[in-house]
């Protein structure tokens, strides 16, 4: 499909994709296999001005928004999910601060964003998974700020991130109504970080328990307004959720590639694959998922841009693009039969990738919840009820 990019826009994407190729891909299964930090092309993601994507000009980056953000994850996706997620989960980690952050935490924390310090994002716990606002974690009040104890659990970026958005209870009584979001930096007393955890997929990116023993923050560092967590994780979740989608499309186009690339090369009964109508209608209904979760992602991207309720859409997004990404992958897998599941291809390793993407920031099903409870609260309205 035509897409209408902006000359910068196209810039960010050929930037993403040039690195996807030339850095990414020649070293991915070496990242995935060991399960270290791509620093170095973190660096260069960095150094190409990625990070400055979605951080306003004032603060020293780009201005560009979600659509441009989504462009970028998804030609790294292309390349290695896993490693997109350091501007992925830098973005969600940001974004509770680009929303709701005073202007003295913005101008702290943005300009090393936009040169390419890391961010990550910490409201998951033990016992707070899809029931994510059954969180734990206190903020006692003390002094002239409050002494946060708990756990988070599957936080990306920990332990590499200069920078946490943490979620915690100020007031207990309240439940959800009584969480605020902080901001902690990475050496702060007491922010330890537990045992990494040895993942399915996504393995160049970090994934790890963080542990708060009685963590002093100052209330300077409050996100929002103290009870005002709850709305920060919502609307962050309403602009983060298309980047999940488009790390899906990235993945997606990267085994359909592969397929299409391979049906053309293997040959079976005298002739490639390719010829068989078989292989040819799976590589038409990938081919057509892929383009209809592009065209949904982008969509829900650039309505984020121009400050537009998507509640609705932004779930669809997130939902349809990842189921496409796992039916995507697995039908790859499929179609290089057994050297699909062999790490010497590399679309088994686009399948595990993909299983993420329905599961972290809300699973599906919490998804199709959300798409569920939208859908009848707009039929409520025109009916009256």
């Amino acid at each position: 499909m035509i897409y209408e990019f902006s000359e910068e826009e196209l810039m960010i994407k050929e930037t993403a994709r040039k690195i996807a190729r030339e850095k990414i891909v020649p070293v991915r299964s070496k990242y995935d296999e060991s399960e270290e930090f791509p620093y170095e092309i973190v660096k260069v993601m960095a150094d190409t001005d990625l990070f400055r994507i979605f951080i306003p000009e004032e603060y020293g980056g780009l201005g560009m928004g979600a659509f441009a953000l989504c462009l970028a994850v998804e030609e790294l996706s292309w390349g290695c999910a896993g490693i997109s997620l350091a501007l992925a989960g830098t973005a969600l980690g940001t974004y509770p601060i680009l929303l709701f952050g005073s202007e003295e935490i913005k101008k702290k924390v943005l300009p090393k964003i936009a040169e390419g310090k890391l961010a990550s994002f910490c409201l998951t716990e033990p016992e707070a998974g899809s029931d994510a606002l059954s969180i734990k974690t206190t903020a006692e009040r003390k002094d002239n700020g409050y002494v946060l104890n708990g756990t988070k659990q599957f936080i990306t970026n920990a332990g590499v991130a200069d920078f946490y958005t943490v979620f915690a209870l100020t007031n207990p009584k309240k439940g959800a109504r009584g969480m605020t979001a902080f901001l902690v930096e990475k050496d702060t007393p007491g922010f330890k970080f537990g045992k990494k955890e040895n993942k399915l997929g996504i393995r160049a990116s970090p994934t790890r328990e963080i542990i708060l023993d009685n963590v002093f923050v100052p209330e300077e560092n409050i996100i929002g307004k103290e009870g005002y967590g709850l709305f920060v994780v919502t609307k962050t979740f309403l602009y983060t959720r298309p980047g999940v989608a488009a790390q899906a499309v990235g993945i997606a186009q990267a085994a359909l590639d592969t397929a299409v690339e391979y049906s053309l090369q293997r040959r079976q009964f005298g002739q490639p694959i390719s010829q068989f109508q078989a292989i040819q209608h799976m590589l038409a209904d990938m081919a057509m998922k892929v383009e209809a979760a592009r065209a949904l992602t982008y969509m829900v991207a650039k309505a984020i841009d121009r400050g537009e309720k998507i509640e609705k859409e932004s779930a669809m997004a997130k939902c349809f693009a990842s189921d496409v990404a796992m039916s995507v992958t697995i039908d790859a897998v499929q179609i290089l039969g057994g050297y699909g599941y062999i790490k010497e291809y590399p679309v088994e390793k686009m399948m595990r990738d993909a299983k993420i993407t329905q599961i972290y920031e809300g699973t599906n099903q919490i998804m199709r919840n959300i798409i569920a409870s939208e859908l009848l609260k707009e039929a409520r309205k025109k009916v009256g009820i």
